[in-house]
């Protein structure tokens, strides 16, 4: 078991580069405002601002901010490096899914890691059917080499992940990925969607993901949370909205689980908006979440 620990580490990225300027952004700032920094002993660790939003879509990559993302994701992953090498657990808030780029690059630039992918999306579209062109919905794609080179291959180190290294956890899309066209999800990619997590129940689905993503050959894992993987009753305020979800048990549960391994070596929050929640509700059902998973200190595989 392990017994050392690592200090949490907040820094905040509120970029929504891969979606839409209207209020992802303001992610750090409600959380942090309702307690986040004192109630898991964490210290801030500061700030990495964005470019400026453009709404035209890139004609070569078919992607809002692609250059931007391209240019922003290393400075994002420079301060992720920058608490790793501190020997600290970084906590980093988004922002939208697609700061995913700079958190998987900065441990790709340490080595070999895999990805726990947490939410109600699986993010695996293409630009050439992404109805939309945002990053957020092609983050796990991209991450895993499935898309443009501007922004799979950043710093020559396409993949990030490698898709046998990642676990895509809890995702309910299924019927709007056929809908709208997206390829689905390569077989090496573990796939364990919400109806599997329910029939096996919560603990034993992340006992499966830890298994696969604390194995030897891997240096660790890293947790990215999508607050729309929570049901859509307690967090109704996400920017698309889909029936059912995890409830706010079986996430700490999954999160719980994941940092007890003490193979977990960082976190990354995204996509819960407080504009859509006046009067912070739905921010404390996932802030209280958090915490009562994370405690007050990382476990250490060492």
């Amino acid at each position: 078991m392990p017994t050392e620990t690592r200090r949490y580490a907040l820094l905040e990225a509120p970029s929504s580069l891969g979606l839409e300027p209207h209020g992802v952004e303001r992610l750090p700032e409600r959380l942090l405002e309702l307690g986040l920094e004192s109630r898991t002993n964490a210290h801030r660790a500061g700030r990495v601002a964005p470019p400026p939003y453009t709404p035209h879509r890139d004609e070569t990559t078919r992607t809002l901010n692609a250059h931007a993302l391209a240019t922003w994701s290393p400075r994002l992953a420079d301060a992720v490096e920058s608490i790793l090498s501190r020997d600290e657990f970084p906590i980093v808030l988004g922002g939208d899914c697609s700061i995913l780029l700079g958190s998987a690059l900065a441990l790709r630039r340490r080595g070999r890691y895999g990805l726990f992918y947490v939410d109600g999306h699986a993010d695996f579209y293409q630009p050439e059917v992404n109805p939309n062109g945002e990053a957020a919905s092609m983050d796990l794609a991209f991450a895993t080499g499935f898309g443009p080179p501007l922004l799979t291959d950043l710093e020559g180190r396409m993949p990030l992940v490698r898709p046998e290294d990642a676990v895509a956890y809890a995702f309910r899309d299924a019927d709007e990925q056929r809908r709208f066209g997206s390829q689905p999800l390569p077989g090496e990619l573990r796939a364990f969607d919400l109806a599997f997590v329910r029939r096996v129940g919560a603990l034993e689905a992340a006992r499966s993901a830890v298994e696969l993503l604390a194995r030897d050959t891997l240096h660790g894992f890293f947790i990215h949370l999508d607050a729309d993987s929570l049901s859509d009753t307690v967090m109704p305020a996400v920017d698309y909205r889909l029936p059912d979800g995890l409830t706010p048990d079986e996430l700490e549960i999954t999160l719980r689980t994941a940092i007890a391994s003490g193979a977990a070596v960082g976190l990354e929050v995204t996509i819960y908006n407080p504009s859509l929640d006046p009067d912070g509700t739905a921010g404390r059902v996932l802030l209280d979440v958090l915490t009562r998973a994370l405690g007050t200190a990382a476990p250490v595989r060492r």
